[in-house]
């Protein structure tokens, strides 16, 4: 298996050796930074955790286990009644094992292995941003009715956006959450089509809406920026071109700034896109600080459930809930997988995990739309996770240009995206490949304003250009077969239903 990175995984770095020849995309992640007071700095001291407490929903917590949680040392920072899930502080070391034992209490356990604040790590590289030059050289190729860069884009073509813009931009009525490292949404290219009444920042596992709270800092991962433009940059003769130029685009900034995405900040994204008329939530992301979370390990079962219960929610509210299915190049219904990074707050050791039984949260829990990536010449991306059965859909993430060359005018093989401070860039990843499927999923809303999300998903995966296996899949030509696609044309590993068609999804 591929060594897995330091944190969260759907955007990635391209391979040495492959990067200096095109771009390096990189992963949601920065260096240290303090945290402004708007991104909810935990007030708790050095030693506390956090953690989810799992009661039955509906109901608001119960008095006594509120008394036992503060017995035994905790603090409430937030309780989302609706789902039964808590969110607290403590420095007791015992505090899950304690509370656990409570009657009413269904689950419980940390979110993270590091002190409050986390721990910081490093940058893991940049996106390649485009120079000035770059950006008047494609202005002046660019053709009647295009956006200045839009002839970078081959992805557009990929999924028959371009055609479908003909036919309709998407309605300004359907709103898609980006919940991620925040959104920069003074960009031009964002500006339009930003929706700030369905923005928040969430890192503190409850919301702040303060103005500019959902704005990545200035040492802060741009990749939240990068998926909003990719999902619904506007169609206003500036730069690029969204999937779905015409509709509402939201930042949920759940990424702490060390680059984490810990449980209760996800649960918060998504209760809080439950609660403002989100259409669509984009997901390029795993839970830190587990890779994969077993549900046979008391705290990584409180994760999955706490999680599992807001996007449940999210989903009966009307939202449809999209995911990165990540980057390790990882058989997802396979036996086993060694997975080399978990926790990667902490002190991380190689485990052997069924898949089937330590999952990766939220991209394989139930009901959300399982992404993988491909790249210009519309194979399986060289790093994109897959598997029969897990996999739902297949959109353009990117993949190194010496691997899968774009036709010309395009140069590079990743995919363009807006950048923070009014830029553009390149990046690749399963978490380029969601925010297309995202951005299908809303021209079908805006197509069919009353549909629920089932049958949004519906047909989603019914208008999906059925894809066979790739088979053999040696994508380096080097002789040795890279991954094994099982399954017929019409739903297997590598692609699901196939590629997402956003033509259809404004026609049909």
């Amino acid at each position: 298996m591929t060594a897995s990175h330091p944190r969260h995984r759907r955007a990635l770095v391209v391979p040495a050796g492959m990067a200096l020849a095109t771009a390096l995309a990189f992963l949601p992640n920065t260096a240290a930074t303090a945290a402004p007071a708007h991104q909810g700095a935990a007030s708790a001291d050095a030693a506390s955790l956090s953690y989810v407490v799992n009661v039955r929903g509906g109901h608001g917590a119960p008095a006594h286990v509120k008394k036992a949680i503060a017995k035994a040392g905790g603090t409430i920072v937030t309780s989302y009644d609706e789902i039964g899930v808590i969110v607290v502080h403590a420095a007791n070391a015992d505090f899950a094992k304690t509370i656990r034992q409570v009657p009413g209490v269904q689950s419980a356990g940390a979110t993270r292995n590091a002190p409050l604040p986390s721990a910081a790590t490093t940058d893991l590289g940049s996106p390649k941003v485009l120079s000035a030059a770059e950006v008047a050289e494609a202005t002046q190729e660019a053709a009647d009715g295009q956006d200045p860069l839009q002839n970078l884009q081959w992805d557009l073509p990929a999924i028959k956006a371009d055609k479908a813009h003909e036919k309709s931009l998407g309605s300004s009525k359907v709103t898609v959450a980006v919940i991620d490292t925040g959104v920069d949404d003074t960009h031009p290219d964002i500006a339009p089509n930003f929706d700030r009444a369905a923005s928040v920042n969430c890192v503190a596992g409850k919301p702040d809406t303060s103005e500019g709270a959902w704005r990545p800092g200035a040492a802060e991962s741009p990749h939240g920026t990068h998926v909003a433009g990719e999902i619904a940059a506007a169609k206003n003769g500036v730069g690029m071109t969204g999937v779905a130029p015409g509709v509402k685009v939201s930042g949920i900034k759940v990424s702490n700034p060390d680059g984490y995405f810990y449980a209760e900040a996800v649960v918060c994204g998504f209760m809080w896109a439950a609660e403002h008329g989100v259409d669509v939530t984009n997901n390029s992301y795993y839970t830190n600080p587990w890779y994969f979370n077993c549900t046979d390990d008391p705290d990584q079962r409180a994760l999955v459930e706490a999680v599992s219960r807001a996007t449940r929610y999210a989903e009966r509210k009307g939202a449809v809930n999209v995911a990165a299915a990540g980057n390790e190049n990882y058989d997802l219904a396979s036996d086993e997988i060694t997975d080399p990074s978990s926790p990667n707050d902490g002190t991380p050791s190689d485990r052997v995990i069924d898949p089937s039984e330590c999952l990766d949260i939220p991209t394989q829990l139930p009901g959300v739309v399982t992404v993988a990536s491909t790249g210009a010449k519309g194979l399986k991306s060289s790093f994109s996770n897959y598997g029969l059965g897990i996999v739902d859909i297949a959109a353009p993430g990117g993949d190194s240009t010496a691997l899968q060359t774009p036709e010309p005018p395009a140069t590079s093989g990743l995919i363009l995206g807006t950048l923070p401070g009014g830029r553009w860039g390149y990046m690749a990843g399963t978490s380029m490949a969601s925010p297309h499927v995202a951005g299908v999923a809303a021209l079908i809303k805006s197509r069919h304003p009353y549909a629920p999300p089932a049958l949004v998903k519906a047909l989603l995966y019914a208008q999906a250009d059925a894809t066979a296996c790739t088979k053999p899949y040696d994508i380096d030509n080097d002789g040795k077969a890279d991954a094994v696609c099982e399954g017929p044309k019409n739903l297997n590993g590598f692609y699901g239903w196939g590629m997402a068609d956003a033509l259809d999804a404004v026609t049909r």
